[in-house]
């Protein structure tokens, strides 16, 4: 009994540092995070515009049953799904096999990774800026689809045709972030002891034997992380289709939920509609990640 009560008394002290240390990121999100969910909630119940100074009528869920039946708002949906399928498995697949490949490069290592992370660190704006000079008719991008197809002079219409402009929405998004989540899968292979790599080896198993026996299921944690990150990054995609619109593009091929909801809300100022389709937004998101963590099997790896 004696040595029960200081243990007990050192659990509890690690227990009142261990709250004063995440006090200050609950306060934030709090205020950040959970704060503004809450007040989009509250707001789209109400007709609310949001240059009217007189008090919104309440409509209750109004605004999500004119939503549901609105042929708008379910374009945009397709239009959200289109590019995350387009862009997320991509992303996913290809980021881990650049992974694997730099990783069996290790004299030009540090350059790869500099090379593809490099993206990354630009803005989403520049990017989609980058892109727009690229895919002009006279850029880049119709010279090397016109070389690689060997149909000198076309124009492929990057961003006026309805398919081109989501494949140029992707293929930005894509260069974007397929770096970022290059160097967390690289993280996680060199987490992976050597040693169990040479038993493999001695054991007779070749380079493919030992990715799906070893790599694979122990990089499992880094691929939900992965999954989850890339998922969410392309539900909430909203820069690049804003710019493209600007610029002259069609609208409605890449009329996200996010591009709808800064339309609605700020040029047509239906701020309780646009509340609405966040907080549709929000349950979408929460949904694939719940999802996502539902079936990836994610108990801890052990070596």
């Amino acid at each position: 009994m004696g040595k029960t009560a200081p243990t007990g008394k050192i659990e509890r002290k690690l227990a009142r540092w261990g709250l004063i240390f995440v006090t200050p990121a609950i306060v934030f999100f709090s205020i950040f995070s959970f704060y503004p969910i809450l007040t989009a909630f509250y707001t789209s119940l109400f007709k609310k515009n949001l240059l009217s100074l007189k008090k919104p009528p309440f409509v209750g869920l109004g605004n999500y049953k004119y939503l549901f039946t609105s042929s708008d708002f379910w374009n945009s949906v397709e239009a959200t799904f289109i590019f995350a399928l387009g862009t997320f498995l991509p992303l996913l697949v290809l980021s881990l096999m650049l992974a694997a490949f730099i990783m069996n490069v290790p004299k030009a290592r540090k350059f790869f990774q500099m090379a593809y992370y490099t993206p990354a660190v630009i803005s989403s704006v520049v990017s989609a800026a980058i892109w727009l000079l690229i895919f002009d008719p006279r850029g880049l991008a119709n010279q090397w689809a016109n070389t690689i197809m060997n149909t000198p002079g076309i124009d492929h219409r990057w961003l006026a045709h309805s398919v081109m402009v989501r494949i140029s929405t992707m293929l930005v998004y894509f260069w974007k972030y397929i770096g970022y989540f290059v160097i967390i899968f690289i993280s996680g292979l060199a987490s992976i002891p050597p040693s169990m790599y040479e038993a493999a080896h001695i054991d007779g198993a070749s380079r493919w034997d030992a990715f799906w026996k070893i790599t694979f299921p122990l990089l499992r944690p880094t691929v939900v992380l992965v999954s989850i990150m890339s998922m969410l990054q392309c539900l909430k995609t909203f820069s690049t289709q804003y710019l493209f619109t600007q610029s002259g593009a069609p609208q409605a091929p890449i009329n996200v939920i996010t591009l709808n909801i800064y339309n609605t809300g700020i040029r047509d100022f239906r701020i309780g509609r646009a509340s609405a389709m966040s907080i549709i937004l929000f349950a979408l998101m929460l949904f694939f990640t719940w999802l996502q963590f539902k079936f990836s099997k994610s108990d801890e790896t052990s070596y």
